[in-house]
């Protein structure tokens, strides 16, 4: 690879409203083009960096923007990107915003500072290493090659099967994958040399899966796969899981649904039963979820399973129980909340939802993240004092209008938690999942213990032909592989909420990638692969 450097540029894109709203356009986007080479976009065209909006006396959200953004070396080394602050009209805000970076990954906000202090130059030769670095980790990842053992000694069909691929990634990443080898073709009787053939293992699901359902949740309980979800085609009245054997067949046509939870006046719950989760707490199975009475207007519930019930029963379900604050007072009693999730990390046990005061009205607030904590055994009380995590405060979070930090869903791996959570519009293409991840023995309550991500993670430029990604939750499949389960559309502007299931990657630093399409993953013809088998 030549060491000469690497031609860095920042653009916006044009406001086109049926397709890239100012939310979308107004923000920096990275491209870069090598010697003699021809200039290529970064993630996907998708914006990179987003200036932090402003709340107003009134508690409201002003949307900004940035325009004509330079990038220039800085004194003490690192690189400085700024864009000239717009309002989501276009009309200029004052001032610029200021992030500063030396890898082209990590930013740091700067914040607003006077734009003429610095240089308006849009283009920057960057040091090749840097800059290769930074081209791989915002290029898609995709599979490069293979690698298997150059010889497998095994007794025994069931070693044979413990034998795996390595599959290799353009980022450096790596995967382990199961395979499906012809152990039929093997004589583990006598001992001996063989050659056979051998698939490897890529669960991979169409797009569409389930067609008008909503905020999908899939998860393994007594030996069965099942599905929840907010049932759009009923109107989002009375919770239905499903039961199967395997994911797939969750999806099958004709698989029956039971209603756990129906419409009962008599006990409050009318509309808006919204976004179920299944979560083991303190050993025990729950839904959470969000429901409405006569007057509409969600809170966040819980229904706790009775010992040794069964989940598609109805009877088997206690009464559902609204979340209460530490007093035994109401979660909310001048707005909705909705979404709840629960996180159990190496220190204490949380639950996260989304909060939203004067939906609809000038004085909306959008929706925002909080967070408490909660004892595991009385989980519908919290223990802590509600705290603000998050707000739409992005462009991409607060598109037209579409205020929102909402649908939460943690990933804890490895001593980190990665909290995923949707922005921008729920039923629409610009919907969105961004991330917050914290180190799971520090207190989740304190906002210094989070760290959160710029742009989104999994965005509608993520895999082709899926519009608005979002409203997710993680499941680890059968071969220990962690998936996510999704909702979004078919096309740019279709409105119908549809699940889809992909594979959660890992780059090579252990973070979460979520924008990894199968074909990406793993292509089909890559799948074919010989392996020398000597049994003992």
């Amino acid at each position: 690879m030549s060491n000469q450097p690497i031609l860095f540029s920042v653009y916006t894109r044009p406001v086109d409203p049926d397709a890239c709203p100012a939310g979308l356009a107004n923000a920096v986007h990275l491209a870069y083009q090598r010697p003699g080479g021809e200039r290529q976009p970064l993630n996907r065209n998708y914006g990179v960096l987003f200036p932090r909006g402003c709340v107003s006396d009134e508690d409201t959200i002003v949307p900004l923007g940035v325009v004509e953004p330079a990038i220039f070396p800085m004194e003490d080394g690192a690189i400085g990107i700024l864009g000239r602050l717009v309002y989501e009209s276009g009309e200029p805000a004052g001032g610029s915003f200021l992030w500063k970076t030396r890898d082209l990954i990590r930013f740091e906000e700067v914040g607003m500072v006077d734009g003429a202090d610095y240089p308006a130059t849009d283009a920057l030769a960057v040091d090749a290493e840097i800059a290769g670095a930074a081209i791989a980790y915002w290029s898609p990842i995709r599979q490069q090659r293979v690698v298997l053992p150059e010889e497998a000694a095994v007794k025994s069909p069931a070693e044979l099967e413990r034998v795996c691929a390595e599959v290799l990634y353009s980022d450096g990443s790596r995967a382990v994958k199961s395979v499906r080898w012809d152990a039929a073709s093997v004589d583990f009787s006598r001992p001996g040399v063989h050659e056979i053939g051998g698939e490897i293992i890529r669960q991979a699901f169409p797009f569409p899966l389930a067609e008008g359902y909503g905020d999908p949740v899939i998860f393994r309980w007594e030996g069965k796969w099942h599905f929840l979800g907010t049932n759009d085609n009923l109107d989002d009245i009375g919770l239905y899981i499903r039961e199967a054997d395997t994911v797939e067949g969750l999806f099958a046509p004709g698989v029956e649904e039971h209603l756990i939870l129906p419409f009962d006046a008599a006990r409050g719950f009318e509309q808006t039963f919204w976004a179920p989760e299944w979560h083991l707490i303190g050993g025990e199975a729950y839904i959470l979820f969000a429901v409405s009475g006569h007057e509409w207007g969600p809170q966040c519930h819980m229904m706790r399973l009775k010992k040794g019930g069964s989940v598609i029963r109805a009877e088997d379900w206690e009464d559902p129980v609204p979340v209460v604050r530490r007093d035994g007072s109401p979660l909310s009693t001048d707005g909705i909340t909705l979404d709840m999730t629960f996180i159990r990390a190496a220190s204490g046990a949380y639950v996260t939802w989304s909060y939203r005061r004067h939906i609809g009205t000038p004085m909306d607030t959008g929706s925002m993240l909080y967070i408490a904590t909660i004892d595991e055994r009385e989980p519908w009380r919290l223990t802590g004092e509600p705290v603000l995590l998050t707000r739409p405060l992005y462009g991409w979070e607060n598109v037209a209008g579409t205020i929102n930090n909402e649908g939460p869903h943690a990933l804890v791996l490895d001593g980190k938690v990665y909290l995923a959570y949707s922005g921008g519009s729920a039923n629409a293409y610009t919907y969105a999942l961004g991330l917050l991840t914290a180190d799971g023995a520090d207190d989740l309550t304190l906002l210094s213990s989070w760290e959160k991500s710029i742009p989104p993670v999994l965005s509608f430029h993520s895999v082709p032909g899926e519009y608005g990604p979002g409203h997710h939750s993680f499941y680890q499949n059968e071969y220990g592989e962690w998936m996510i389960a999704y909702h979004g559309e078919t096309a740019l502007h279709e409105h119908l909420r549809c699940d889809g299931i992909r594979r959660v990657h890992f780059r090579a630093d252990g973070t979460p990638y979520f924008q990894m399409s199968a074909e990406e993953d793993l292509p089909e013809a890559a799948r074919s692969v010989r392996l020398r088998v000597r049994v003992l």
